[in-house]
């Protein structure tokens, strides 16, 4: 999953003068760019915005936005999603084949190379795919390999916070049964069960190869990376900047444009907003809202600036065992009730942010409208009865958020809309940044409410529900565990087509109306902006610019 730092999951940053960002790039300059003989630019650099990782750039433990936005540029995978609509096509892979969901064979192209001269086989994905999922490692990514047959027994089967710790507690395996190494360039894999959307699942950060280098040194590999995509991490100085060049040995069919692309790290979204409309940063991602009203960001750029749809969903949610006043779903339903979703939207996000009524985006196939129903629908009247019917709760709430990006307005616009239909307090409650955040989170130090986006690994219906809700999911912050839940989705994974099995996802979706520890906000659309000195940014389905697509004016 990728959790999201700004209005979709990203991370801490250092604010950084424009005075300073001036001498260090992103000026007038041309960054040392030639032309074709077309005359189309090629080459150079430039400066966008990025924020600090969570963890080290390691694609099996990088589970948001500000680690994955420099992954989707270093890595290659099996497959590549479209910028345009996401559609996955073969990019390491030859062909995914199976004829049955259930057992697939993967064949690797033949001249796929890493940054450090050595060549991606099938043991680059076999070994990298055991040490993700293997359990003692604690990789954030372990849950998306569920599916293969042997996963189990990879993970430890303590009881407490550390399920590896105690004697008899450590898994059975170091492999998956269901993993094989043919030859150097095919492997097969084997699930459990059946898998409809198995390949379509490829394409995501988390089954990215890893080169021999990794497995002597994983700790070191995280802070300068191995990879095979078209761009290397070069450095990565954490508070500061990372900075990616282009990748020599890289022989794939998607290359970058620029030679070297800084990730220059803010902790404030209007700060690099300003550097782009200065000229002192080239790209930014993250547009303040308070832009947003009246296109004002887009005359500030000069109409260098553009949106989509986006697969990216708003939510806020709450953890019951954490706090307990929480605990009956009438409580959580009536502050889902409390909040103007069409007034929020409309104010703060200028037309930005839909009002969502489900928790799937419109984006992906099997969306149903409505599936949070009335329990989505501003009604402060029911909300203040059920409130009370429930019995309230003692002292006020508290609606946490990462600080270093701009979430500010929006939450205190919830929180005022809360205050008054039930006659509660609240009050944001802002965090240093995303990754202090993640680790509260994690940690369960977080009572009351507190914010959380989603931006999908791949275009699936269940990519918006298995990764979050289900039991000992990584991004299940909220404790939600229920066993029909689970049984639907993987009756949903072992369904014969996937009209199939997005009938039973839509069923699942259904049961997180009933108990709403998780509340939808709102699906959001995607903006970026640029300075004169470049061209040909995109945002994709993700919401995420085509970096390595950019070129200089």
């Amino acid at each position: 999953m990728r959790r999201v730092r700004r209005s979709l999951t990203l991370a801490s940053a250092l604010l950084v003068a424009s005075a300073a960002l001036a001498a260090c790039g992103g000026d007038d300059d041309d960054g040392g760019g030639g032309q074709s003989e077309s005359g189309e630019q090629t080459g150079g650099e430039i400066t966008v915005r990025g924020c600090n990782p969570e963890n080290p750039l390691v694609p099996g433990n990088t589970a948001e936005t500000c680690g994955g936005n420099v992954l989707d540029v270093t890595t290659a995978k099996l497959i590549k999603y479209a910028t345009e609509d996401a559609a996955p096509q073969n990019d390491i892979a030859e062909s995914i084949e199976t004829e049955d969901n259930q057992n697939f064979t993967v064949t690797l192209k033949d001249d796929y190379m890493f940054s450090d001269g050595t060549q991606v086989t099938a043991s680059s994905f076999v070994d990298a795919w055991n040490y993700n999922a293997y359990g003692p490692n604690g990789y954030q990514s372990s849950y998306f390999f569920a599916p293969i047959a042997g996963y189990a027994d990879l993970q430890c089967t303590g009881d407490g916070e550390d399920p590896c710790a105690g004697q008899g507690s450590q898994p059975k395996a170091e492999e998956m049964s269901g993993l094989e190494v043919v030859d150097d360039l095919t492997f097969t894999i084997q699930t459990t069960e059946q898998v409809s959307n198995l390949p379509v699942r490829l394409g995501y950060t988390a089954f990215a190869p890893y080169p021999e280098s990794f497995f002597e040194d994983p700790e070191a590999f995280g802070t300068m990376p191995v990879s095979a995509g078209p761009y290397m991490v070069e450095e990565f100085t954490q508070n500061e900047q990372i900075v990616v060049t282009k990748n020599p040995e890289y022989s794939g069919e998607f290359p970058g444009n620029l030679d070297r692309i800084t990730f220059r790290v803010y902790n404030d979204a209007s700060a690099a907003y300003a550097d782009v409309v200065a000229g002192n940063l080239d790209v930014t991602d993250d547009i303040p809202v308070n832009v947003l009203q009246d296109d004002i960001w887009l005359s500030d750029l000069q109409d260098r600036g553009t949106e989509r749809e986006q697969g990216v969903i708003s939510t806020m949610g709450m953890d019951p065992t954490v706090d307990k006043r929480l605990d009956d779903p009438a409580l959580r339903t009536a502050i889902s009730m409390a909040i103007d979703r069409e007034t929020i939207t409309e104010q703060i996000f200028a037309g930005a942010a839909a009002p969502a009524d489900g928790w799937v985006s419109p984006v992906v196939d099997g969306y149903v409208e409505g599936q949070c129903g009335d329990n989505c629908t501003y009604d402060p009247e029911a909300a203040k009865a059920m409130w009370e019917e429930a019995g309230g709760i003692q002292g006020g709430l508290t609606l946490t958020y990462n600080a270093d990006s701009d979430h500010g307005p929006w939450t205190e616009a919830v929180c005022n809309s809360i205050r008054q239909a039930l006659d509660v307090e609240c009050n944001p409650r802002p965090v240093v940044d995303f990754a202090t955040f993640l680790t509260q989170l994690g940690d369960k130090e977080i009572d009351g409410l507190f914010r959380q986006g989603w931006q999908m690994d791949y275009p699936s219906i269940e990519n918006f529900l298995v990764p979050l809700y289900s039991k000992g999911a990584s991004s299940n912050y909220y404790s939600f565990d229920n066993a029909d839940f689970e049984r639907l989705n993987r009756e949903a994974a072992a369904a014969p087509s996937v009209e199939e099995a997005n009938l039973l996802y839509q069923e699942a979706e259904r049961l997180l109306a009933e108990d709403m520890r998780i509340i939808p906000l709102w699906f959001t659309t995607g903006q970026v902006g640029w300075s004169d000195r470049v061209s040909g940014v995109e945002l994709n389905a993700f919401g995420v610019p085509d970096y390595a697509a950019i070129s200089l004016n």
